[in-house]
């Protein structure tokens, strides 16, 4: 008569265990960190034509991805790949695989982070291949917002917002060619957006939304200067992916 209640015993004991093992691992599971990283490829240098852009993994002869004839203006969308080495290489638009790149820049992805990596043009510099870090998370209820300074007529840019009035809110005043700024926290809110130079000025309005993250390109336009506003995060740590709405943008 024992045995029966003692192994009933035991099978209750064993699966109460189990559920209470379990509940650790699948909490953990909910917040397991990212195995995988983030990077866009763009042109934002009006010095360098257009260019077929290729990502290799480090020592690899075959790209992992080629973006043909990406023009002065135009950034890819995010493209998801592993942690690890790569290389960006750009070609001349149409040229052989083969040829020699006329910009390269090595780049390490890690895990969860996101990256842009661009031609730009520096003042009193040629053109480079510039790795840049993109944020991915944001103050609460609030935005992000940072300034890519590509312009090569404008020598030098104050970018500034509507959200706050006079110098509290210029995000960069002294914007050099190449340069980028830090981001800024924005309240949520459509904002416009104004690059002023030397001897031009741009506006675009943008509509921000907490936990956002953007990167506003001051780049030359075949009427002035123009803004082209690119989305960097869109909450909960993610890069928006696909689309021309959230990657791309520019004269192209």
């Amino acid at each position: 008569m024992k045995f029966p209640i003692t192994r009933w015993r035991a099978t209750v004991l064993l699966a109460f265990l189990a559920l209470l093992l379990g509940i650790p691992a699948a909490a953990s599971a909910s917040y397991a960190a990212p195995s995988t990283g983030w990077i866009r490829l763009g042109n934002l240098s009006a010095a360098t034509s257009a260019v077929d852009v290729y990502l290799y993994p480090s020592g690899a002869s075959s790209p992992q991805l080629v973006l043909p004839d990406v023009a002065y203006g135009t950034v890819s969308a995010y493209q998801v790949v592993g942690p690890g080495g790569y290389s960006v290489k750009m070609r001349p638009a149409g040229s052989s695989a083969s040829s020699q790149p006329v910009l390269t820049d090595d780049v390490t992805v890690q895990a969860g982070r996101s990256y842009t990596v661009a031609a730009l043009s520096m003042t009193g510099q040629a053109a480079q291949l510039k790795t840049i870090d993109d944020s991915l998370t944001t103050p609460t209820n609030k935005s992000l917002v940072r300034v890519i300074q590509a312009s090569s007529h404008q020598k030098n840019v104050k970018f500034h917002c509507s959200c706050a009035p006079g110098a509290a809110g210029d995000i960069v005043s002294h914007a050099s060619s190449g340069s980028v700024s830090a981001y800024a926290p924005i309240p949520p809110g459509t904002w416009t957006m104004s690059a002023t130079g030397p001897s031009g000025q741009a506006s675009l309005p943008v509509t921000l939304v907490g936990s956002t993250v953007h990167t506003e390109v001051v780049i030359d336009g075949s009427s002035g200067i123009e803004i082209v506003n690119l989305v960097d995060a869109v909450g909960a740590g993610q890069p928006p992916t696909g689309g021309a709405s959230t990657g791309f943008g520019g004269t192209a």
